[in-house]
């Protein structure tokens, strides 16, 4: 008998315990998540403005995230099922550099949508239109609409 371990075996985590962490994560994504995180943690006034509108999916159903990662970036609003990326962009961005980011996301099969602090605090209501519009955009990937899903369970995290 054999007492090589067949080729299909996995290897055991190298570090972590098994608890996710370790050799499967590059440090580079390990830092890119944590700074994903410590931006949820302390939005923008207008980014939480915004997100107060997006999450739970209260707009037409569509799951936001917030803060996603999307290598190599932090995107403000992402709803991965259909591809749509949003952003809130202040006084400080650049716009060669957003146009760049936008079309290495529009690479990945993203659509990105920018809105500026100004239209979030003025127009929420337009802002929210906007983002529905391109949602059903031929363009953007199409979600299952008229299906409905039961409400993802909370994770104990929505009233941080």
């Amino acid at each position: 008998m054999n007492d090589e371990a067949p080729d299909s075996a996995l290897p055991l985590p190298s570090k972590g315990g098994g608890r996710g962490v370790g050799a499967s994560l590059s440090q580079s994504k390990q830092r890119m998540r944590a700074f994903a995180k410590e931006l949820r943690h302390n939005p923008t006034p207008m980014e939480e403005r915004l997100w107060q509108r997006l999450r739970a999916s209260q707009l037409e159903g569509l799951k936001f995230r917030f803060q996603h990662t999307i290598e190599p970036c932090i995107v403000d609003f992402c709803c991965a099922r259909i591809g749509l990326v949003v952003e809130v962009d202040g006084d400080t961005h650049n716009a060669d550099k957003d146009r760049d980011r936008d079309i290495g996301l529009g690479q990945l099969g993203y659509t990105v949508v920018r809105f500026t602090n100004h239209e979030v605090v003025t127009n929420i209501d337009g802002v929210l239109e906007t983002i529905v519009a391109r949602a059903r955009d031929p363009g953007v990937r199409q979600w299952n609409r008229g299906v409905t899903h039961p409400p993802t369970p909370s994770l104990g995290r929505e009233g941080e």
